[in-house]
């Protein structure tokens, strides 16, 4: 509901805008793919978000639905959860969100190799990575492994906290060093 709710509040800005051709990119397979019409809309709770923004399509000249892998679009994923926090009528005004790059990140913190040459998040890198279980591992590792994985991601290379905005890095970047 949230990528639809998403989708939504984009293509009313973009109308807002007065666009006339509107291509809309989501990391949401099954949102894309109902709007493609290549999926059929079953879930009841979605049906009015897919009547509402396909009754907004038509006021576009033309409106093309692409999906975008949700490795290679994390700060969608992150956009889309927050617009649906948002509740707005039509007469409120929408809120903004600033963004700023920096030039190095808030906090690092370097994770010193263990024995066998492995650090404690070398599973959960490859996992992210590879999606690949690490060989020979049990039933109860992999569900642990999975609940761990929902707190970070990698982005070059990098793992990231998402919980508390901190790298891992396996060796001190050059860029950061005093």
């Amino acid at each position: 509901m949230a990528e639809y709710e998403a989708c939504a509040m984009g293509t009313l800005v973009a109308l807002e805008s007065k666009a006339k051709v509107l291509e809309v990119y989501g990391d949401s397979t099954l949102v894309i793919n109902q709007l493609n019409h290549e999926w059929e809309t079953r879930d009841k709770k979605l049906i009015p978000y897919f009547t509402y923004i396909k009754e907004l399509s038509l006021q576009f000249d033309k409106i093309t639905f692409h999906h975008v892998p949700q490795e290679n679009n994390q700060l969608v994923d992150a956009l889309a959860t927050l617009s649906s926090m948002f509740q707005i009528s039509q007469n409120d005004e929408i809120p903004s969100i600033k963004m700023e790059s920096r030039d190095h990140p808030a906090y690092c913190h370097v994770m010193e190799e263990e024995i066998g040459g492995k650090s404690w998040n070398h599973d959960i890198k490859h996992y992210l990575i590879n999606k690949e279980y690490p060989p020979a591992i049990s039933k109860n590792d992999k569900r642990i492994l999975r609940q761990l994985i929902a707190r970070f991601f990698v982005n070059e290379n990098i793992l990231y906290n998402t919980t508390r905005n901190i790298q891992f890095y396996d060796t001190w970047p050059a860029t950061i060093l005093p």
